[in-house]
C-alpha cells in the first residue's frame, strides 16, 4: 500500500538527477518509514538501482549514519508544523488566594498579683518562658526516593533501534566474499567487498564449527585458483612455443 504522498516515479527520477549533480535534496519520512518518526527530514545521498529494493539512500537530520529507504517511506511535501493548544481564559486566570480578614486580638489580661503586706507595691510578673519550637520531621529514605522518582522525564524519543541485526558473510565460487548488514528488513549497509585474509583471520574467533565451514570455502577457492593458474601458464607455454616456431 502506498502512503500518502509518497515518491512517485516521476520524483525518484528528479531526485536522482539532482543528487548525481551534487544538489542537496531535503525528503520527509512518511508514516510507513521502519525505525525514524514519521515527518522528520533527511538529506538524498545517492539513489540506486529500482531493482534493489530500498535503493534511496538518505542521512536522517542530525545523524552521522545513513540508511536505504523505498520511495514509499518518503514524501517530497514538507509536514506542516504542529501548532500549540490555545490557552483558554480559565487557565489564563491567575488565582487570587482567599485571606481571612484581620481579627483584633484583645491582649490577654494579666492576673492581679499579690501586693507585698510590708510595702504595700504590687510585685513585678514573672517573666514568661518561650515555647520551643517544633523540630521538623526527618525526612525518610523512602520519601526521598519518591521524591526522585516524581522528577520529569524528558520526552524526547529516539529512533527504534530494538529491530533484531543480520550480518550476511556471502562466499563466490571464485573465492571473493562480500558482507551486508539488514536491521530487521531494512538493509543498512549494502553489500561490500572483504578481503579473503580478513574473512580468514574472523573465523579464528568464531566458533569451531562455523569456521570450519569458512576453512573449507577458502580451501575450495585456492584449490580452484591453483589449477586457473596452472590452465593459464600450460597455455601461455603453447602460445610462446607457437611464437618462437614463428620466428624463423
Amino acid at each position: 500500500m502506498t502512503a500518502q504522498g509518497a515518491l512517485t516515479e516521476q520524483d525518484v527520477v528528479a531526485v536522482r538527477g539532482e543528487a548525481a549533480v551534487g544538489r542537496p535534496v531535503t525528503v520527509w519520512f512518511t508514516a510507513a518509514a521502519v525505525g525514524v518518526p514519521a515527518g522528520g527530514s533527511a538529506k538524498v545521498v545517492a539513489v540506486g538501482d529500482v531493482a534493489e529494493g530500498d535503493f534511496i539512500q538518505v542521512r536522517p537530520a542530525g545523524s552521522r549514519d545513513t540508511m536505504f529507504c523505498s520511495p514509499n517511506e518518503l514524501t517530497r511535501t514538507k509536514p506542516p508544523r504542529r501548532r500549540a493548544a490555545p490557552r483558554t481564559e480559565e487557565a489564563g486566570k491567575a488565582v487570587t488566594p482567599l485571606t481571612a480578614p484581620p481579627t483584633t486580638r484583645r491582649p490577654a489580661s494579666v492576673p492581679a498579683q499579690p501586693a507585698d503586706e510590708a510595702t504595700g507595691s504590687v510585685a513585678p510578673p514573672a517573666p514568661r518562658k518561650p515555647k520551643a519550637k517544633a523540630a521538623a520531621p526527618a525526612e525518610s529514605p523512602a520519601a526521598s526516593a519518591g521524591a526522585a522518582t516524581r522528577r520529569p522525564v524528558s520526552t524526547r524519543r529516539r529512533a527504534d533501534r530494538s529491530a533484531a541485526m543480520t550480518v550476511s558473510l556471502t562466499a563466490k565460487a571464485d573465492g571473493e566474499w562480500s558482507v551486508e548488514v539488514l536491521v530487521g528488513t531494512k538493509r543498512v549497509v549494502p553489500s561490500v567487498p572483504v578481503q579473503a585474509a580478513d574473512v580468514a583471520a574472523a573465523s579464528r574467533s568464531l566458533p569451531p564449527a562455523v569456521a570450519e565451514v569458512i576453512t573449507s570455502s577458502l580451501e575450495g577457492a585456492r584449490q580452484r585458483q591453483r589449477e586457473r593458474v596452472e590452465q593459464l601458464r600450460a597455455e601461455l607455454d603453447a602460445a610462446q612455443r607457437a611464437l618462437d616456431q614463428l620466428d624463423v
